[in-house]
C-alpha cells in the first residue's frame, strides 16, 4: 500500500481542486482511501461533495494537553512563571499561585517539569473530531476538525492518517491520498512523515516559488521523491518560466501544468471534482497521473 501526499508550500495555490480531482481518477483504476489532512480548515470533503449528513462515523479526540494547578503543593516559588515560553501563566498574588490561561497553554509541559513541588499535572482536552464518510465516488474519506483555538494539529494529522491506514487494510486498499495543509508547520511535517511520493502545486507567484523553496527542504529531509504541478500556469507565463527552470535546476519532475479556467471555481461552487464537472479536463490529470507512474 503506497502513499501520495498532495503538498504546497503556500495556500490558494488549488492543492485541494487538484487532490479532488487525482482522487477521482484513481479510484477508477485503483481501491484508495482519502485523508483529508488540513485539519484547522478541511475542505476535501466539501470539494468531492459531501456534506455533514454524508458522514457515517464521528469521534471526539483528545490529543492535547493543558496544565492544571494542584494548589495545596504549590509553594509560590514562580519557576513555571519564568519557564513558559507561550505566556500562558499570569500569577494571582493574593493567593501567591500560577494562574493558567486555557488558550495560550500549548500543554508542552515544561513548566510541569521545573516545579520543584511536582505541583503541576497535564490533563487530556478533547481538542478535535475525526469523520469518516463514503463519497459519491466509491471511496473513503478521513477528515480532521481540529477544535478552534486548540493546539496539537500535527497529532491530529498522525491520528487521521491511523484511522485511513485502519480503514485501508480492511478495504485492501493499494493506495492512501493526502491532502496536507500548507506551509511548513507541523500538520505539514505529519502529513510528509511516511509517504512514499508527494506532489507538490504551485502558481506563478514570486511567493507561492519562494514558499515552494520552503517546503521542498521538508520534503527533502525525509528523503521523498516528488513532483511538481504548476497551476494556473498561463495567468503569469514569465513566473511560470521561472519556476520550470528553478525545476530544471534542481531536477524536478514537472508533471503537470493547469491552465486557469472559470470552470474550476464553477466546480467547488457545485461541491464538485473538476473532472466531473466538466469532462474537458480529464486529459489533464491523466497527464499529471501518467508522468508520476514513469
Amino acid at each position: 500500500m503506497k502513499t501520495i501526499t498532495i503538498f504546497s508550500g503556500k495556500g490558494g495555490t488549488g492543492k485541494t481542486t487538484v487532490s479532488s480531482s487525482l482522487a477521482v481518477m484513481l479510484a477508477r483504476e485503483k481501491k484508495i482511501v482519502v485523508a483529508d489532512c488540513d485539519v484547522d480548515a478541511p475542505n476535501l470533503g466539501l470539494s468531492l461533495g459531501l456534506r455533514e449528513k454524508d458522514y457515517s462515523s464521528s469521534v471526539k479526540i483528545r490529543a492535547s494537553e493543558k496544565a492544571d494547578l494542584i494548589e495545596k503543593k504549590c509553594n509560590g516559588c514562580r519557576k513555571c512563571l519564568n519557564s513558559c515560553s507561550f505566556n500562558a501563566i499570569k500569577w494571582n498574588n493574593n493567593k501567591n499561585i500560577p494562574v493558567f490561561d486555557e488558550l495560550l497553554c500549548e500543554g508542552c509541559g515544561t513548566c510541569k517539569i521545573v516545579c520543584p513541588e511536582n505541583a503541576i499535572r497535564l490533563r487530556k482536552v478533547e481538542n478535535a473530531e475525526i469523520s469518516i464518510g463514503k463519497t459519491k465516488y466509491g471511496f473513503s474519506i478521513v477528515s480532521g476538525q481540529l477544535k478552534m483555538g486548540e493546539s496539537g494539529s500535527g497529532r491530529i494529522v498522525m491520528e487521521v492518517k491511523r484511522r485511513a491506514n485502519e480503514i485501508a487494510r480492511k478495504q485492501n486498499a493499494e493506495l492512501i491520498l493526502i491532502d496536507s495543509a500548507a506551509g511548513i508547520g507541523c500538520p505539514v511535517i505529519a502529513s510528509l512523515n511516511g509517504s512514499d511520493y508527494v506532489i507538490a502545486v504551485t502558481e506563478p507567484t514570486p511567493s507561492a516559488l519562494s514558499d515552494l523553496e520552503r517546503g521542498l527542504k521538508v520534503v527533502n529531509h525525509f528523503n521523498i521523491p516528488f513532483g511538481l504541478v504548476i497551476n494556473r500556469h498561463d495567468l503569469n507565463k514569465e513566473f511560470t518560466k521561472k519556476i520550470e527552470d528553478f525545476a530544471i535546476k534542481n531536477k524536478i519532475k514537472i508533471l503537470g501544468k493547469i491552465p486557469y479556467d472559470k470552470d474550476f471555481v464553477r466546480a467547488l461552487v457545485e461541491l464538485k471534482p473538476a473532472v466531473i464537472y466538466n469532462k474537458k479536463f480529464e486529459k489533464l490529470f491523466l497527464g499529471i497521473l501518467k508522468r508520476f507512474k514513469k
